[in-house]
């Protein structure tokens, strides 16, 4: 998306084709975007705050080398595990955050689409395969801009169920809070990370249950609460 530093002065810099996508609330449509723009096979998602490592990049030439010799694979997309590293400081090996595999080499040729839902995953046709090496996601940088960036992206969930008919009470509050406390702090045994792991688990339960209380907001001003 359009970038408020030099990042596109850089990337002109390097002799490469640069495109803009007009700022959104969320990704996936300039995902999808970057994705139509790009004329090889292969396709590398990458997000500002993830990095690539030596291994990881040479397992990625080797899956498009494989395919430009033999023009086949049986893959038509792979899986990255994604080290997610807290504040810059503590990698996360629990809670749910290792090893997080996520959509980010994809075979343009069977691409489909990227539903434009905050999130979301990209719909491709086709069988995957997992990657061996993980990428580096640094994430939360400071408590503050979690919690506007938690707001943003909540209220635009919230926005999305609203529309589409999604109702909610009270009670609600108390069970997602709870759950996703449950599941990150206590079944996905992210205490065992230390104080990291049991802020990033509050903070989880904090972020599923804050689109709830948007949702009940939406109705009280609609006058759609039960």
């Amino acid at each position: 998306m359009e970038s408020n530093d030099k990042t596109v002065e850089i990337a002109k810099g390097l002799n490469v084709s640069v495109f803009s996508f007009p700022k959104s609330n969320y990704v996936e449509p300039a995902r999808e975007f970057g994705i139509k723009q790009a004329k090889m096979d292969w396709i590398l998602i990458l997000d500002a705050d993830e990095r690539i490592t030596k291994e990881l990049a040479k397992e990625i030439k080797s899956v498009a080398d494989l395919t430009d010799s033999t023009d086949s694979t049986d893959s038509t997309y792979y899986k990255v595990p994604r080290r997610n590293v807290f504040a810059g400081v503590k990698w996360l090996h629990h809670g749910g955050w290792w090893p997080d595999y996520q959509i980010r080499l994809i075979n343009k040729k069977h691409f489909v689409n990227w539903p434009k839902r905050i999130h979301s995953t990209p719909k491709i046709k086709g069988n995957f395969s997992c990657l061996k090496s993980p990428l580096t996601h640094y994430f939360h940088g400071d408590l503050s801009n979690m919690v506007k960036k938690t707001i943003i992206f909540e209220d635009i969930e919230s926005e999305l169920l609203y529309k589409a008919g999604k109702k909610t009470v009270t009670k609600t509050f108390f069970r997602k809070y709870l759950a996703e406390l449950y599941r990150r702090l206590i079944k996905n045994l992210g205490f065992l990370d230390g104080p990291f792991g049991i802020i990033e688990s509050i903070y989880q339960a904090f972020s599923k249950t804050i689109t709830y209380l948007f949702l009940y907001e939406k109705q009280i001003k609609e006058g759609r609460t039960l």
